[in-house]
């Protein structure tokens, strides 16, 4: 059984001027212990996916099963259960800590939620995440603008954890970080996977860190998932124009490959075009891929795609 399951899961924010699309009918099944990438430009639906599996952000249709219990319209005041079990890190590590809590609190707080322990056992676990996730007991009775983006991050990364999760959620957990930072906040986050058999869904729009991270990804565009691998088998045979087009825009100095940047502009959520979505932009586009939206079909080998001509 899957510890997670999303069915035709869609998001629309409704605006004055008619519906934005966020997700549109996105389905995936997470394993015990995997590791997914989600992929795609800015705007493609991946924060929102990811809001909206730990109902931060509430679904308008389709289904979220966790460890084969329907979460999808649990009332908010009974989602506790499922919260602790699921957490997230997210993208900025200064916006998401209080300012005016010190860390110790920030830490604490969650238990405090959760009903977990009494004092002493609380603060043996606080003590202890912060040890694992590589910062020194000081730490805790100062406050987040004293430390650096990096030590934030791995704040961050222990309020997720102190709650002992089987899912974590990682929101562009080292976009905003040096890149010497990023690997050590990736090898803290592999490490700590290892550690407590953990799940994660990464976010992230960088896909040399996904390659080295995840062990399937999912590719989005406009809301929908146009191509679904093991992350080996998808750099190796990309089958979806799309996915194509975000490899060849990234440098390959190895190769002496320079960055070619995808065509055009990402159309708007509010006005999706007809047919397949990336066509406007395609290399590949035909006429039927202007009129009819090709669906998510099995290539073989854990290989799906979304298009016409995979």
């Amino acid at each position: 059984m899957s510890l997670l399951s999303i069915a035709d899961l869609s998001t629309h924010f409704r605006l004055p001027n008619g519906a934005l699309r966020a997700l549109d009918g996105v389905s995936l099944d997470l394993q015990a212990e995997e590791t997914l990438g989600i992929v795609g430009e800015s705007g493609c639906g991946k924060s929102t996916l990811g809001k909206t599996i730990l109902r931060l952000v509430q679904p308008t249709s389709g289904s979220i099963r966790f460890a084969g219990e329907d979460v999808t319209t649990v009332p908010t005041r009974k989602l506790a259960q499922f919260r602790r079990r699921a957490q997230m890190v997210f993208q900025d590590p200064f916006a998401s800590l209080n300012p005016r809590h010190t860390i110790r609190k920030i830490l604490t707080d969650p238990l405090v939620v959760h009903g977990i322990g009494d004092k002493p056992e609380r603060a043996r676990r606080v003590e202890d995440i912060v040890q694992r996730v590589g910062l020194d007991a000081g730490a805790l009775d100062r406050y987040p603008h004293e430390f650096s983006g990096g030590q934030r991050q791995r704040v961050g990364i222990a309020r997720a954890l102190i709650l002992e999760p089987d899912l974590v959620i990682c929101d562009e957990p080292v976009s905003a970080l040096d890149l010497s930072i990023q690997a050590q906040t990736l090898n803290l986050l592999s490490r700590m996977k290892a550690d407590l058999n953990l799940s994660y869904i990464f976010i992230s729009h960088d896909l040399s860190v996904v390659r080295y991270f995840t062990d399937r990804v999912l590719v989005m565009y406009l809301g929908r998932v146009v191509e679904s691998a093991p992350t080996r088998a998808l750099w190796s045979a990309p089958r979806h124009p799309y996915t194509r087009a975000l490899m060849d825009a990234v440098p390959d100095p190895a190769r002496r490959r320079h960055a070619a940047p995808i065509k055009g502009d990402l159309p708007s959520p509010q006005d999706v075009p007809t047919g397949c979505r990336f066509h406007p932009r395609c290399p590949l586009a035909t006429e039927i891929c202007t009129r009819v939206e090709p669906t998510l079909d099995r290539l073989g080998d854990g290989h799906s795609a979304a298009c016409h001509h995979a």
